[in-house]
């Protein structure tokens, strides 16, 4: 077999130097002999057994590659200078089929996958840090219009200076153009395909996105998410099995679960993941916040007890931004340490709208599952059984009658709720709007936040799974469920949310109930309160649940 080294493409590029194989073709190291200058050259592999029909259709998707490519110019994505066919004669070496050949810039780099080589990885920092150069390689491709479809660590160069560069468009889609896959037929890289993609249902920014958290779980964790035996055990694992939870995520490991999601809609979007990535790079507790509500500024201390954040009040803003289309750091007031996941009860998921956008099982820590067993055994401390599967409960129903107010305990009227329920004596009455009220303790640690949802969702668990979403958003390396279950309350619908998440100065636990039917009025009970005194505080919350009355005018 002759070599193909020395060979002219196009009268001009003579290939100097193999550098790359995949699936499709062969990636050539080039002289341009025009503008005397090193390039990278994509030659497609000799395909014997297409048929001209599969040829012309394999050829055309090489040529869009480039024209994908080149319409993205950013320094996170590979430059694609010219697009040629080969059509060199036996003379010079070629077979004279006329095989579309990419002419790109040459990074002489190695790869993501040859660092991973054998099992190795990097540390989540160092994996984020690539993450956002890829993260903004699909953010500019998007932006144009362009799906990449194969993202993964061998298309990801780790160039001079910390230069990371997405390249490979060879099967590239641009969102006006018409697919060139054959039904059933899936292009790609199986490990890397998201969950919608083996469904095969049509591939989005959001597939993209999927892509980057399994190369993202493979760089910390040494191996593809969805790892099996063969390919179609594989592509079965990513439509249906749960994650197996990361060891070595560290500080990436939310923000990685979130990006595997199943459901493309429960993924974070390209700016969220960036700031999250971010976040994990500088090393911050969260990423950036929403501008602070009105007569407030970060760093202002509103109460004697402490700051926001290290009152126990958590990732603030979470509904509040969902009002404002799910995104994260939208919300209009308040910055995600000003109220927690459960504290502020402005927004409900709209009808039609696409959901929150990082809902995804959250990783438990041993004692939390501990913590969770011992719920699902004992009897409920919300007033209800409740079964493992997070069914509704068979048992009987509480009273629809509220307890006596408890002793060191005054009762609140709040006719703008229509509700009454018992709050400690000595809590000062704090934030409130048409929708909630908060109450606080002395030292501005615990807090008691009442609202109301109305017209009410189709149920609160739905609710709380839309409020958890921008909590990881906005809380991606603290924030740990403890557990999310559908129950009754009263004979109607309900759902319990328990959860930890890190202030400043400490860590802080909360627990949130739920209920109400759907088009009436949900009503929520929520307490936070440092994790270390959990149980000192935790009976505040069951006293107000059980003297709790709606309906009050």
């Amino acid at each position: 077999m002759v070599s193909d080294v020395g060979r002219l493409i196009a009268g001009r590029y003579r290939l100097t130097e193999q550098i790359g194989r995949g699936g499709m073709g062969t990636v050539w190291r080039a002289g341009d002999e025009v503008l005397d200058r090193q390039v990278a050259v994509k030659r497609l592999h000799v395909q014997p057994h297409l048929s001209p029909d599969d040829l012309v259709t394999l050829y055309e998707r090489t040529r869009r590659e480039a024209r994908s490519a080149a319409r993205i110019a950013h320094p996170n994505v590979i430059v694609v200078h010219d697009v040629v066919d080969d059509h060199l004669g036996d003379a010079e070496g070629g077979t004279g089929d006329g095989r579309p050949c990419i002419v790109m810039e040459y990074v002489p780099a190695p790869t993501l996958a040859d660092l991973l080589t054998d099992g190795r990885t990097l540390p989540p920092e160092e994996a984020a840090r690539v993450g956002l150069g890829m993260v903004a390689a699909l953010r500019a491709a998007h932006a144009a219009g362009v799906l990449h479809r194969d993202v993964k660590p061998g298309n990801v160069l780790l160039g001079a200076e910390g230069r990371v560069v997405l390249t490979d468009f060879g099967i590239a889609m641009t969102a006006d153009a018409s697919t060139l896959t054959r039904t059933g037929e899936m292009v790609g890289s199986i490990h890397y395909m998201a969950p919608e993609r083996i469904r095969g249902q049509k591939p989005g920014p959001p597939s993209d996105l999927w892509a980057l958290g399994a190369t993202l779980y493979q760089a910390v964790e040494g191996r593809p998410p969805f790892r099996r035996l063969t390919a179609m055990e594989a592509a079965y694992a990513i439509a249906v099995d749960p994650l197996e939870p990361m060891k070595q995520g560290g500080a990436l490991e939310p923000l990685v679960e979130a990006l595997l999601a199943k459901d493309p809609a429960d993924r974070p979007t390209t700016a969220q993941t960036e700031r999250a990535l971010r976040a994990v790079v500088s090393g911050a507790a969260t990423i950036a916040l929403p501008v602070p509500g009105p007569g407030h500024s970060f760093g202002e201390d509103p109460s004697p007890g402490g700051s926001p954040a290290d009152r126990g009040t958590g990732p603030a803003a979470d509904r509040r931004s969902q009002r404002d289309g799910g995104r994260a750091g939208a919300g209009r007031g308040g910055s995600p340490a000003d109220a927690g996941p459960g504290a502020d009860r402005s927004t409900r998921p709209g009808r039609g709208r696409r959901r929150a956008l990082l809902q995804v099982a959250v990783a438990v820590t041993v004692a939390a599952a501990i913590v969770g067993a011992a719920l699902y055994t004992g009897s409920d401390p919300d007033g209800e059984s409740a079964s493992p599967s997070g069914g509704n409960s068979a048992g009987p129903a509480p009273s629809p009658s509220p307890s006596p107010v408890p002793v060191g305990f005054h009762l609140v009227t709040d006719q703008s709720l229509g509700v009454s329920f018992p709050v400690p004596d000595g809590w000062k009455a704090g934030r409130r709007t048409a929708e909630q009220v908060t109450y606080t303790d002395q030292a501005g640690l615990v807090e008691l936040t009442i609202g109301v949802v109305d017209p009410a969702g189709s149920h609160p668990m739905a609710h709380f799974e839309d409020i958890e979403a921008n909590t990881k958003v906005n809380y991606p390396t603290s924030y740990r469920r403890l557990r999310m279950q559908r129950t009754t309350f009263r004979g109607q619908p309900a759902a319990v949310w328990e959860f930890t998440f890190h202030g400043r100065a400490r860590a802080f636990r909360a627990i949130d109930l739920g209920y109400g039917r759907e088009g009436e009025r949900e009503y929520d009970i929520y307490l936070s309160a440092p994790d270390t005194e959990w149980d000192t505080h935790r009976p505040v919350f069951d006293k107000v649940r059980d003297g709790f009355a709606a309906g009050v005018s």
